[in-house]
């Protein structure tokens, strides 16, 4: 693996995406209302927080690269190269519940998630079992963790979260 001419550059890109990142968060935190709920706390609080902390982290990660990069970093470059198909699977897991959660329901949407992020770690480690037998192990086990939260939320706490029916069960 070659080393790219100006690694500093490289570096100061991944701050600015952290930037961005953090930036894109704060505006969409502008969008949740901050209405105080239990504790005093609204439901922006957190997003704030994330957003927040991310932009400090950037500020942090663009101040090192432009100091003289970053020293801690291994020079030889000979680590093990990145896995792009389980990241894929796991990308496709993330957006696909993402965009479909309002549409299926957070049940089924994080059933997705899991069996696909199952998917991609699955790929990782090499293993190539995926037939149907695996593919409805992988989707009840989803269910199985799913479900429970989802009641969790919606029957104790009263906490709305996308569902399929109105019921609050499914």
């Amino acid at each position: 693996m070659t080393q790219p001419k100006n690694p500093f550059l490289f570096q100061t890109l991944v701050g600015i995406g952290v930037l961005l990142i953090g930036l894109g968060l704060a505006f969409g935190a502008f969008s949740i209302p901050s209405a105080a709920g239990y504790g005093g706390v609204g439901p922006n609080f957190l997003p704030w927080v994330v957003s927040l902390s991310l932009l400090v982290c950037a500020g942090f990660i663009i101040w090192e690269s432009l100091s003289g990069g970053f020293r801690a970093m291994d020079e030889s470059g000979d680590g093990p190269a990145p896995y792009w198909l389980g990241f894929a699977w796991m990308s496709a897991g993330l957006l696909a519940n993402a965009a479909l959660i309002t549409t299926i329901g957070f049940i089924f949407s994080c059933t997705l998630c899991f069996v696909l992020a199952v998917q991609g770690l699955k790929s990782a480690e090499g293993r190539t079992d995926r037939g149907p037998a695996v593919w409805l192990k992988d989707t009840l086990i989803g269910m199985a963790i799913a479900a429970p939260v989802f009641w969790m939320f919606t029957q104790f706490l009263a906490i709305n979260l996308p569902g399929l029916t109105s019921t609050g069960w499914l």
